[in-house]
């Protein structure tokens, strides 16, 4: 299946000469001279490297066929992360190089998208913020209320993210997965 350069869009995957590539951004530039091209950011979908590409304008490229489904984390299994179809209860092993740095805010019975190609997991995406336990932080210190001042807590993942002072350990935290930031305390 193939796509006109003229036609593309942000978060497609290409398929070219059989590596798969995410467009990150694109640019139509039509030259004073000269044909129009489409100048192109592309994200190789196994590496993570990014790279530029032009195409001239109305080329026909691969388009890589990428179905996507929201899944539920089971758990972890040897390098490999372990997602159940809730539909149809079928299991799917996911590389941890797949996973990458998105295992850090995944917790068990969490909610992912999977985007796969030809039956293989070719990407990871998790809502835009996660709800995490704190398995450890050190206590506040009482009547120790300087404005933005921050503390470093474990999250129930593994991962570090700093959250204010008047945050506890057992208390539950909204994180954004993007960056890693603490956005706000969760009531039970």
């Amino acid at each position: 299946m193939s796509v006109s350069t003229n036609d593309l869009k942000n978060g497609m995957t290409l398929d070219l000469d059989g590596t798969l590539f995410q467009v990150v951004e694109f640019q139509h530039v039509k030259p004073g001279k000269g044909g129009a091209f489409v100048r192109s950011k592309l994200r190789n979908v196994k590496t993570g490297a990014v790279v530029e590409k032009t195409f001239n304008a109305g080329v026909k490229v691969g388009l890589a066929i990428v179905e996507r489904k929201s899944m539920q984390y089971l758990y972890a299994d040897g390098g490999e992360y372990v997602f159940m179809d809730r539909d149809t209860y079928e299991q799917v092993h996911v590389p941890g190089e797949v996973m990458g740095d998105t295992a850090r805010y995944l917790a068990e019975s969490g909610e992912a998208q999977i985007a796969m190609h030809q039956g293989v997991p070719i990407a990871v995406e998790l809502p835009a913020s996660v709800v995490l336990a704190i398995v450890q932080t050190d206590p506040g210190a009482k009547g120790d209320t300087r404005t933005g001042a921050m503390k470093p807590a474990k999250m129930e993942t593994g991962a570090v993210v700093q959250v204010p002072l008047f945050v506890e350990e057992g208390e539950r935290v909204k994180v954004d997965t993007r960056s890693g930031e603490y956005i706000e305390r969760v009531k039970s």
